[in-house]
């Protein structure tokens, strides 16, 4: 009886982390202005999902409180643009996304993960 409820409380818990980490979206920001403050704090980018129209210029402002070697840039592969994230200091970059699709951004481990929606 206790081996088949350790069992079953371990699948209920692989199943969450799944859901967490490959599953679940964040609420996705849209760039009212053109400028996105994003927060690199805790492991994750505050907000980890941002929609921005295709054409039009976007700026993201950074902003790192993570003190984590891991957070110290940000990546935009699928864009060709990367940016070094000093601690307390905020890094303004700005892209014009001009396909439509999800180019993902992450620091240099992919350890952080958030995606620019371009629609």
């Amino acid at each position: 009886m206790t081996t088949a409820l350790v069992n079953g409380a371990g699948l209920v818990l692989v199943g969450l982390i799944v859901w967490w980490f490959w599953m679940s979206k964040p609420k996705a920001q849209r760039a009212a202005r053109g400028v996105i403050d994003v927060l690199v704090e805790g492991g994750v980018y505050t907000p980890a999902r941002i929609e921005v129209a295709a054409g039009q210029p976007v700026t993201l402002r950074f902003l790192r409180k993570d003190p984590s070697p891991c957070a110290e840039k940000v990546l935009f592969d699928d864009l060709g643009v990367s940016a070094d994230l000093p601690i307390g200091q905020p890094v303004e970059l700005t892209l014009t996304p001009k396909t439509a699709g999800e180019h993902a951004f992450t620091c240099q481990m992919q350890m952080y993960r958030g995606t620019l929606v371009v629609k």
